[in-house]
């Protein structure tokens, strides 16, 4: 296979500042239930990168999981490698891609803990296998032995919490929100001459530019 080989030509459509709403928010919750309502698999998977005191920048796929007043909600592990690093640096990039649809959204912002209620909130409603699962990681990121160790372990707690009595929210797992400062909405175009709508904050406001491809 070579990789210089493999390429495909955008034709879906464009943006242009007339289409585009003036509150970004309001834009990708629109992008979103297209993406949702075209059946796209995960289609509020998102790349989240973090960076440490230390400058090296870490990415993972997780799932957004809330636009609650103008932030980004998504939850985590509080032991993480991202959350040492949000510890350290609470600036962080999301990235949404839908490549059926041609398009991606790009933010930045400063990140911050949601309040335990959110976070115990958000928990409930979790499948039975995700909240032992949230136990389960406890140590995440942290070397193990073999699979047996999480078997094991994902035993002992299903004794503990039984299928269909009350799991309780572990203390070093909950939720993050993200303050976007900067957002931009990509759609593929022909010849990769891709539309770039930029959105950065200005004060309360949003001051809105093209950007070159």
């Amino acid at each position: 296979m070579n990789l210089a080989d493999l390429r495909e030509d955008y034709t879906r459509g464009g943006i242009s500042r007339a289409s585009i709403q003036s509150d970004p928010l309001e834009q990708f919750k629109e992008w979103l239930k297209v993406a949702h309502e075209q059946k796209i698999p995960d289609a509020n998977a998102m790349t989240v990168a973090t960076a440490g005191k230390n400058g090296i920048v870490t990415s993972r796929t997780l799932l957004l999981k809330g636009i609650v007043d103008g932030r980004l909600q998504f939850f985590t592990n509080y032991r993480s490698q991202k959350a040492r690093d949000l510890a350290e640096n609470p600036n962080a990039s999301i990235t949404i891609l839908w490549k059926e649809l041609e398009r991606q959204i790009c933010v930045r912002g400063t990140v911050e803990r949601t309040t335990r209620q959110t976070s115990e909130d958000y928990f409930k409603v979790r499948p039975y296998d995700s909240q032992i699962g949230a136990w389960v990681s406890e140590h995440q990121s942290e070397s193990i032995a073999d699979r047996t160790t999480i078997a094991s372990r994902q035993a002992e707690l299903e004794a503990q919490f039984p299928k269909g009595t009350e799991v309780p929210c572990p203390d070093f797992w909950g939720g993050y929100q993200l303050t976007p400062t900067y957002i931009e909405f990509w759609q593929g175009r022909q010849g990769r001459l891709h539309d770039r709508l930029c959105f950065r904050r200005s004060g309360d406001a949003w001051d809105l530019k093209r950007l070159s491809p």
